[in-house]
This record gives structure tokens, sequence and C-alpha cells, in this order.
């Protein structure tokens, strides 16, 4: 009951316009879509879930005082406006620094981490999403290793939409990575919506880091993701 709740309280802020993420965030457009806009972007009253990785106790990777969960916030908020603003129903799970396990009081589990994937996945099918894009940052020990990478539920939309975002991810950071299938995270065996998981770029790279931790580079990020989800669905 606390979950249907929690997901019919969103729903309604959200696309009502009345929550929090409708509000302005700088360099973003609140104005709606013209009806012409929505039609070429295939707009068809499809749920697109953002899915913000981390928060609260759930700091993620990190880079000094740098945490993953601050940065997936950032982007997932622009993106969310964005979409917004191109006619599409956006909803944004995570709208502050709190771990979803804190809303989590149904599942009987003494794995606060299991009970933050449990809440991400039954809000996704309870909404019912048809679009499932969960932000995060990636890390590796070397500091060369640097560039976004989408990883895929293993089915053909999902694997078109990675496709998508990866190719406008991969321009605006001038690589060339490929989508992967990402077969060992729960959310993309869970969900049956098309789902991916975007690592929007290595914390552990000084080049990724400048535009992962700047307001503009999360717009350009945010812009990027925005994009590949519209070519998709022009797509599908």
């Amino acid at each position: 009951m606390w979950l249907l709740l929690t997901a019919a309280g969103l729903l309604l802020s959200l696309l009502s316009g009345t929550g929090a993420e409708a509000q302005a965030v700088p360099g973003t457009s609140g104005a709606e879509a013209s009806p012409e806009r929505q039609q070429m972007l295939g707009h068809d009253q499809r749920i697109i879930l953002i899915d913000a990785g981390h928060g609260g106790i759930d700091g993620g990777t990190s880079h000094g005082s740098i945490l993953e969960k601050d940065i997936t916030l950032a982007i997932s908020r622009r993106l969310f406006l964005l979409l917004r603003s191109d006619g599409f129903d956006a909803i944004l799970n995570r709208t502050g620094d709190y771990a979803p396990s804190d809303d989590n009081r149904w599942l009987r589990s003494s794995s606060r981490h299991m009970r933050d994937l449990a809440q991400r996945k039954e809000l996704a099918e309870t909404l019912p999403a048809n679009v499932v894009v969960s932000i995060h940052i990636n890390w590796a020990p070397s500091p060369a290793k640097k560039g976004p990478l989408v990883l895929y539920r293993q089915e053909g939309r999902s694997f078109l939409l990675a496709r998508s975002i990866q190719d406008q991810l991969n321009q605006l950071y001038g690589a060339q990575g490929a989508p992967r299938p990402g077969k060992p995270f729960y959310l993309l065996n869970k969900i049956t919506a098309t789902t991916v998981i975007v690592e929007a770029g290595f914390i552990s790279s000084p080049t990724d880091r400048d535009m992962l931790c700047s307001p503009k580079g999360q717009e350009k990020i945010a812009e990027a993701i925005a994009g590949g989800i519209a070519a998709y669905l022009m797509e599908v």
C-alpha cells in the first residue's frame, strides 16, 4: 500500500507540473512543446521513469568529497526538465538526497541495498513505466579509463534505446564506445519495461570529472541522454 501511494503521489504531482521537479533549472526551458513537436518526437503518453542512482546513506562511488549520488541527481533533474519541455511524461524517482529504501516499508529484508533496488523496480512496475533510464557514474582503478557506457536489458527494445543514448553520449565525449548487456544488474533483470543503465562517465578520470561536476557539463550530458531517448521513441 505504501508503494502504491508513493507512486500515485509522484505521478499526480509530476505530471501536473506541481512537483519540485517542475521548477526551473538553469539552462533549461520549462515551456511545453507544441503539438507538432510532440508528434515529431513520437509522444503518445508513454511514461519515462528516470532513476537517479544511489542517494541518502548510499553515496555510490566517489572521488574525494565528490559523491556519485549528487551527480546522478543533478543530471537526472536536468534530464527530467528537458523531457518535460519536449512534452514527454517523465517521472523522477528521487527528488532529493535520500535513498528509495527509506520508502520501502513492504519488503521484509535485512538488506538495505535489496530494499532500495526492490523499491526502484516496484515503482517502475506500478506506474507502469514504458521506458526506464537509470543514471549512474563509473569508476576505474586507472585514471586513463574514461568515456560513457550504456548497459541494456537483453531484449531488442532495450538494446535500441541503449544504442541511441550511447551514440549521443559518444558524440559529446568524442568517444567510440558500444553499449553492452548488463546481465548481472538487478534492475536490468527484474524490470520488464525497456530499461537501460547509463554510466555517464568515469569519476576517476580527470577529463570526465570536469564534465560530470560542472553545471554546464551536466546539462550537456542530460541533453545527450534526452536526445537519445527521443531518437529511440521516433524509431519504435
